[in-house]
Parts: structure tokens; sequence; C-alpha cells
């Protein structure tokens, strides 16, 4: 199970760098879940992956375009979860910079992405950028 949860894992990562939306779809249960940390205008708790996309749009319009999966760090995996060390970076229009490490925990069912946890390394950089 472990294999085949950090393969669909691994392609989902792979399609955030490509922001290759139609990729994303076909990975994610629709009614998935989706923990985003902080206090601040993308943070809190999504309860569908349209909600993920709405959240995820936000980001982009927020750093102009430049939010950046830069580098996957570290995958394992626990059964059907699969824990993931992710820099991630972009610019704000203002100057804001933001490069910051998160922990995302995923959890896998039938093939698609069921939930995710995504824990971040410097919750004030978030909460300061994502303002």
């Amino acid at each position: 199970m472990e294999k085949e949860a950090i393969k669909l894992i691994e392609t989902f990562l792979s399609a955030v760098q490509k922001v290759d939306m139609e990729k994303l779809v076909t990975l994610m249960e629709p009614d998935m879940r989706w923990s985003q940390p902080g206090h601040n205008q993308v943070s809190g708790n999504k309860q569908s992956a349209g909600e993920v996309f709405q959240m995820v749009g936000k980001m982009f319009e927020l750093s102009a375009n430049t939010l950046t999966l830069a580098e996957v760090k570290v995958l394992a995996a626990n059964s059907n979860q699969v824990a993931c060390l992710l820099r991630w970076t972009a610019a704000h229009p203002s100057g804001k910079k933001l490069d910051i490490e998160n922990i995302d925990v995923y959890t896998v069912a039938n093939g698609k992405i069921t939930e995710a946890t995504v824990f971040t390394t410097d919750v004030e950089q978030e909460n300061d950028f994502w303002a």
C-alpha cells in the first residue's frame, strides 16, 4: 500500500509543480478535506476539492502568480498516508517574500487523495505573506 500511496503523491506533486490542473482534478476526491494552517486569507478547513482549488486560486492571486513548489525534499509513507517535506516560494508585488517549508500529510484511498493536513514551519511568515 505504501508504494502506491507514494506514487500517487509523487504524481500529485509533479502536477502541482507543472500547474497541471486537469491532472490534479483526477487525483483528488471531490469531497476531500484539506486543513491549511494559520490565520490569514487562505487558511482554514476546506471541505471539497472545489474549495481547495479556490484557495489555490487565491494564493496565485495574492502572489501575482509567483507561488512555486520549489522543492520536494522528503516523502515518507505509513500505510495509506504520505508525509512530505516541501519548500514553497512566492513573491508579493509589495516586495514581501515567502520561502517556507511545510510538512504535508496526505491520506490516499481508492487511488485518490481524500485528505490533506498542512503543517507550516513558520506560521508568522505565512500569516504575514497571505494577509
